[in-house]
C-alpha cells in the first residue's frame, strides 16, 4: 500500500490515506504474521495433548497386567482389529481434544495455563467418553480399573507436559529465543513504562523490535516504512500504547492490518481503576470489565506471611553485617547509628523509617540551603554530589546497605519487603492530589520504582505511574521479580547515590 501525505486538511500531519487504493486492500493475501503463529502454537499444543492422551491410556491398559490381584474385562482396543472390534483411540483423542478447545484451553496464555480448568475438563471429557460408549456399544464390557487409569493418568500426563511445556518456552525465552517480536507506538513516557511492564512481567515473551513515538505519523512514507522494516524483521503485533492520542484510529488501524500485523492496544494512557480486566461485548460494544484488587484477603496474608519470615531471617544471617556497618559509622562520624524519618506510609499515616546513618548529624538543617540544587522536578529532593554524605555513607548508599533495617519496619508491620517507598514528609507536601494514591498499600524496602532506574529518575510522575502499575498488577510473583531485580541493580551500582 502506498501512501501519500495529505495537505487539504488541518490536522493532515497525523492521518494515513490510501493512495488510489481501496483502505482494506493488503498488499498480498494470506494469513498475518500474528495469526499464523497463534495457529502454529495451537496445533502443537494438540499434538502435545495428543501425545499425552495416547500415552495415558497405553499405561491405563496395560498396567493392570502387572497386578494380578486386578481383574480386568478385556472389552475394548485402543487400535481397531477388525469390524466388529473397532479402536476406542482416535474417539478418545478426538473427545479430549474437542472440550479442551470448547473450553479455550488452547487460547491466549492466561487461559492456556489455567490448570484448575484443565482438570475440571479433562474429567468431563472422561464422562463424555463413558456416555458415548454407553450409547455407541451398550454392551461393550468396559473395565472400570481401565477407565480410572486412564482418567488420572491422562490429567496427570497432560498437566506435567503443559508444565514442562511451558518451562520450556519459558527457558527458552531466556536464551532469546521463540519471543514475540513486536513494535510500540505511543507517547515516549507511554512506551517506556510499557517496556518496563513488559520486562518484568511476561518473562521475556516480547522482544520490542522497534519503538516509534506518535509523531513518526506525521510523515506517512517514513511511517509505512517503519512497518514494512519491522515486518521483515519478523514482527507480528503492533501496541499502541497511547491510543486516546491517535487522531485517525480507523486509517491507523487499517494501514497495520494491511501490513500483515495484528493490533494491540495497551490502555498505558487510561487510569486503569484495579487488575485484570475482562473484554465483554454489550450491544455490539467492547466494554472493559475489572476485578476487584487482588491485594487483599489470602492473597495479603500470604504476602505479609512471606515479608514476616524473610525478614527476621535476614535480621538473623546479617547480624555481623550489622555489627561490622555499626562500627565503620562509628569511627567514621560522630553522631547515632540509626538514623529514623518520619515517613508517609499506609493511607498517609505518618511511621518511622529506619536506615543507617549516611549523613552528618545535622543533615536536615543543612537540606533547606541545598534545595537550590535539587536535580529533580520538586517533588523529591535528589543531588548527586550532596554534601552532607559522609564517607561511609558513599559506599552504603552506592549498594543500598543504608536500607537495610528497615527489616525492623517490615516486622513491626508498618513496611514491606516490596511496594512503592515511604517518602519523607517534605516530598510529600508537594503531592498533588491523585499522587496520594500510592498510599493505598503498604510502603516497601523497594519496588517497581526503585529497579527500573532508583536515583536516575527525575520525573516523579513517571516514578508515581510505575508504583500505580506495581499496585494494578500485583502478585506474589511480581514481587519476587522484583526482589531479583533488586539484588542485580544494587549489584551492579545501577543509578545510585
Amino acid at each position: 500500500m502506498t501512501l501519500k501525505k495529505q495537505d487539504d486538511s488541518a490536522d493532515a500531519s497525523h492521518r494515513i490515506v490510501p493512495d488510489q487504493r481501496d483502505l482494506r486492500d493488503a498488499h498480498a493475501l494470506g494469513l498475518s504474521r500474528g495469526s499464523t503463529f497463534g495457529i502454529l502454537r495451537i496445533l502443537l499444543f494438540i499434538l502435545l495433548d495428543a501425545a499425552m492422551v495416547t500415552l495415558a491410556w497405553v499405561a491405563a491398559k496395560r498396567i493392570p497386567a502387572l497386578f494380578p490381584e486386578l481383574q480386568v474385562v478385556q472389552g475394548f482396543r485402543l487400535l481397531p482389529h477388525d469390524n466388529q472390534h473397532p479402536g476406542f483411540l482416535l474417539p478418545i483423542i478426538a473427545i479430549n481434544a474437542g472440550v479442551l478447545v470448547a473450553a479455550n484451553l488452547y487460547g491466549p496464555r492466561f487461559q492456556r495455563r489455567s490448570y484448575p480448568s484443565l482438570i475440571t475438563t479433562l474429567s468431563l471429557g472422561q464422562a463424555l467418553l463413558m456416555v458415548i460408549t454407553f450409547l455407541y456399544q451398550p454392551g461393550l464390557n468396559f473395565s472400570r480399573s481401565t477407565f480410572l487409569l486412564g482418567w488420572l493418568l491422562t490429567i496427570l500426563f497432560v498437566l506435567l507436559a503443559r508444565l514442562g511445556a511451558e518451562g520450556l518456552i519459558t527457558l527458552l525465552r531466556e536464551e532469546g529465543a521463540v519471543r514475540r517480536k513486536i513494535m510500540l507506538v505511543g507517547h515516549g513516557q507511554d512506551m517506556e513504562r510499557a517496556r518496563l511492564l513488559m520486562e518484568l512481567i511476561n518473562k521475556k515473551e516480547f522482544d520490542i523490535v522497534a519503538m516509534v513515538t506518535l509523531e513518526t505519523l506525521a510523515d506517512i512514507e517514513h511511517w509505512q516504512s517503519q512497518l514494512n522494516e519491522v515486518y521483515l524483521q519478523g514482527a507480528g503485533e503492533v501496541f499502541v500504547c497511547s491510543w486516546q492520542s491517535i487522531n485517525h484510529p480507523m486509517e491507523f488501524y487499517w494501514s497495520i492490518k494491511s501490513s500483515g500485523m495484528n493490533l494491540r492496544i495497551l490502555p498505558i494512557d487510561l487510569e486503569i481503576p484495579a487488575q485484570r480486566p475482562q473484554i465483554e461485548m454489550i450491544g455490539g460494544m467492547p466494554s472493559i470489565v475489572f476485578s476487584p484488587p487482588t491485594l487483599v484477603g489470602s492473597d495479603f496474608f500470604m504476602k505479609r506471611s512471606f515479608d514476616v519470615a524473610m525478614s527476621a531471617l535476614i535480621l538473623i544471617l546479617a547480624s555481623p553485617l550489622y555489627v561490622a556497618i555499626a562500627l565503620l559509622i562509628h569511627f567514621d562520624s560522630p553522631g547515632p547509628i540509626f538514623y529514623k524519618q518520619q515517613r508517609a506510609g499506609l493511607r498517609g499515616k505518618t511511621i518511622q523509617v529506619w536506615k543507617f546513618r549516611t549523613m552528618v548529624q545535622n543533615a536536615d538543617q543543612l537540606q533547606a540551603q541545598l534545595e537550590a540544587h535539587n536535580q529533580t522536578d520538586g517533588v523529591l529532593f535528589k543531588m548527586k554530589d550532596d554534601p552532607r554524605i559522609t564517607k561511609v555513607g558513599k559506599f552504603l548508599r552506592r549498594y543500598s546497605l543504608d536500607e537495610i533495617p528497615q527489616v525492623i519496619n517490615v516486622l513491626f508491620g508498618t513496611m514491606s519487603l516490596v511496594g512503592p517507598r515511604p517518602l519523607p514528609l517534605r516530598d510529600v507536601e508537594r503531592f498533588q492530589e491523585h499522587h496520594h494514591l500510592r498510599h493505598n498499600v503498604m510502603p516497601g524496602i523497594t519496588g517497581l520504582w526503585q529497579v527500573s532506574g532508583r536515583s536516575d529518575i527525575t520525573d516523579f510522575d513517571q516514578a508515581f505511574k510505575l508504583d500505580i502499575a506495581y499496585i494494578q498488577n500485583w502478585s506474589l510473583g511480581l514481587d519476587f521479580q522484583i526482589l531479583l531485580r533488586t539484588i542485580k541493580v544494587v549489584l551492579g551500582k545501577e543509578g545510585a547515590y
